[in-house]
């Protein structure tokens, strides 16, 4: 999921902040609440009416795109005007717990049982002082997008997209189902002789960018097979970009571009992933379950969308990263009371079915979770691909740490550079002394 640089506002509003929030006056309270995804807006539209109609309490709900919601949210932490409630992102809410720009959740009050969530869910949204800041409402994990028809002509199987292995030496079976999948002008694929690896009709796998220092949905998965990770533990404070496990397998990844089989970094710049894979002009990738419904509804004659788990990696078993987004109070709310009662609702087995029975994201609630898998079935989508890593106890933690906005702006130039062919992976070494000196 895209990211921007937010450090510097947020360090300036943080100057501004006049103190605590008040509590709110009797009579009636509105609360403001933004989200950014429109495919949720029915789901939390509908959660806010029964909030309403629960404790009087009434919601003015708003959803706008990605960019023009940070940039509200972050203008509204300088001129004092903000959401009381918003939908935030863990790429973000480490900056916003340093800079006090929200506010704790007391679970205890709230009778909040975190237990109910998913394994892991609800660390990602506590701090390093044990603060619970979120709770969760969703999870995304990561899977193999692909058009089923391109597998006859490729001469795949389902069984072998579903059964793929991966290492950073030959790519293993995963690279060959890439090359069968890539199809050059002249009907040649990339596991035949001929094959034309400058002049390609239908790429085996896209790159949505080049990850940056998170990788969601680019590479994580598979250096989370390979022996790595991210950081030292949730809020740590220490990266392992220079870790050979590391920079081997971005050169793996890059080298699929030397040969034909994902576009290169000009090929891809700006370019929607989502509609080359229904247009044809790639037949697989990788992405985030909040992706399924965009997929999966532009089904076509020529786009039969299908979803394969991630490869099995060195490891001996599959990764994903493990994200989810959850709630954020404003410091600067006149009503933190009512705030943390919508939060506690909209984390809640009650609102978290009417997420379940839309069957757009996955829940975090363990019971609401199989409600989605069973709503995404009704409606013709299986979803497994995307639930066996957390069936299995194999996904691993959105990286949480301090100085998020400085990595990002020392790692995206730095896997830009890679990915775009003027830099080799060692530079990856130069950059994670850069990222590790912000923590001296």
């Amino acid at each position: 999921m895209k990211v921007v640089a937010i450090g510097a506002v947020i360090a300036t509003a943080a100057l501004g902040l006049s103190g605590c929030a008040t509590s709110s006056d009797s009579g009636d309270v509105t609360l403001k609440y933004g989200l950014w995804d429109a495919n949720q807006l029915p789901s939390y539209q509908k959660c806010a009416e029964d909030f309403t109609a629960e404790t009087g309490i009434k919601v003015d709900v708003e959803q706008i795109g990605w960019d023009d919601y940070w940039a509200k949210i972050n203008n509204g932490f300088v001129s004092g005007e903000n959401y009381d409630v918003f939908t935030s992102h863990l790429a973000f809410y480490p900056e916003f717990v340093n800079t006090k720009q929200i506010l704790p959740i007391d679970t205890k009050k709230n009778g909040i049982d975190l237990s109910i969530y998913q394994d892991g869910l609800a660390e990602l949204w506590t701090s390093p002082s044990g603060e619970q800041y979120g709770l969760p409402k969703d999870f995304d994990t990561i899977a193999m997008f692909y058009n089923a028809n391109d597998l006859e002509a490729a001469g795949v199987t389902t069984e072998q997209i579903n059964s793929m292995t991966w290492n950073p030496t030959d790519g293993g079976t995963y690279e060959q189902v890439i090359a069968a999948l890539t199809v050059d002008k002249n009907g040649v694929h990339g596991n035949q002789p001929g094959f034309d690896k400058n002049n390609v009709a239908t790429y085996g796998i896209w790159m949505e960018g080049s990850g940056g220092g998170d990788g969601q949905t680019q590479w994580s998965f598979l250096t989370g097979t390979n022996d790595w990770t991210h950081t030292n533990g949730v809020w740590g404070d220490k990266y392992n970009y220079d870790s050979p496990k590391f920079q081997e397998t971005i050169a793996w990844w890059k080298s699929l571009q030397d040969k034909g089989y994902m576009p290169t970094w000009e090929a891809q710049d700006g370019v929607s992933w989502s509609e080359q894979l229904a247009a044809g002009t790639v037949a697989m990738a990788s992405n985030g379950s909040w992706m399924i419904g965009s997929v999966f509804g532009s089904a076509s004659d020529t786009f039969a969308p299908a979803a394969a788990p991630t490869p099995v990696g060195p490891s001996g078993e599959r990764a994903s990263m493990y994200n989810g987004l959850a709630d954020n109070i404003w410091v600067g709310t006149k009503h933190p009371a009512e705030s943390q009662q919508l939060v506690a609702y909209f984390g809640s087995p009650a609102c978290q079915d009417v997420v379940a029975g839309n069957a757009v994201v996955f829940p975090a609630i363990k019971s609401s979770t199989e409600k989605a898998q069973a709503a995404f079935n009704a409606k013709g989508i299986d979803v497994e691909s995307f639930l066996v890593q957390v069936q299995d106890g194999t996904t691993f933690l959105f990286p949480i740490t301090d100085f998020k906005s400085d990595i990002g702006a020392i790692m995206t130039p730095a896997m830009e550079a890679i990915m775009s062919g003027k830099a080799g992976v060692e530079t990856l070494t130069d950059a994670n002394k850069k990222v590790n000196d912000l923590f001296k």
